[in-house]
């Protein structure tokens, strides 16, 4: 049996077992979950790839894979459940994707220029996916350069993120030398409001004192004004 073959079945088989555990007469724990209970498991298990990863473990990573794919699995059951899409529907997306966005592969044509670094394959990956955007767009749904980004990512990612779509339009710098350029100017740009309310503040504090001196000073008599 090929790998292919091989992997074909045991999926089967991993969507059976889902659809058993979540039928009548199924696990009572695995009944009851929802897309939203199943979030931190889903993150959980992404830490654990991670950190298999991290450590070489090729055994772990194996085993961390499966259970990731579990999760996937059991999203899709649930939302197979109601109606929404089937994991058929999740595996030929992605396929689907794969091919559509990698054209030098799957549609070249003869005579076509030849993809030969990976920097070109990473800007016509975002130019397509820019195209996609585009043509998904409705009037009560418009699409941006930004759509798609995840707002839950966390901050440095999401940061990394829009940067990465900034300069695939050409919005970037040349150097780190305007990088820092730019930095000193946003700083600049913050010290400016800050100064210009400690000037405020100075005004605010001395037109007080004259207000008490003036309070407090005693009144001048007749000799004084002849003096």
């Amino acid at each position: 049996m090929s790998e292919s073959n091989r992997a074909a079945e045991e999926f089967t088989r991993l969507i059976e077992i889902m659809a058993t555990l979540r039928g009548p007469g199924g696990c009572p724990w695995d009944r009851e979950q929802t897309i939203d209970t199943l979030k931190p498991f889903v993150l959980e298990e992404t830490y654990e790839v991670l950190d298999a990863i991290d450590r070489h473990d090729h055994g772990a990573l194996c085993e961390e894979l499966g259970d990731f794919m579990f999760e996937a699995v059991f999203l899709a059951q649930l939302e197979s459940e109601a109606g929404h899409f089937a994991i058929a529907d999740s595996l030929t997306s992605v396929a689907d994707k794969l091919v559509r966005r990698h054209p030098h592969i799957f549609a070249r044509e003869a005579g076509d220029a030849a993809v030969d670094s990976a920097d070109r394959v990473r800007t016509r990956w975002e130019e397509i996916k820019a195209q996609e955007r585009a043509a998904s767009a409705t009037p009560d749904k418009p699409k941006t350069l930004l759509s798609g980004i995840a707002p839950t990512l966390p901050a440095l990612l999401r940061a990394y993120h829009i940067a990465t779509r900034a300069a695939s339009v050409g919005f970037d710098w040349a150097g780190p030398g305007d990088v820092l350029e730019k930095i000193q100017e946003e700083v600049g740009e913050l010290r400016q409001p800050r100064a210009e309310a400690a000037h405020r503040t100075r005004d605010r504090a001395e037109k007080g004192e004259r207000q008490v001196h003036k309070a407090i000073r005693p009144p001048r008599t007749v000799s004084d004004r002849f003096w």
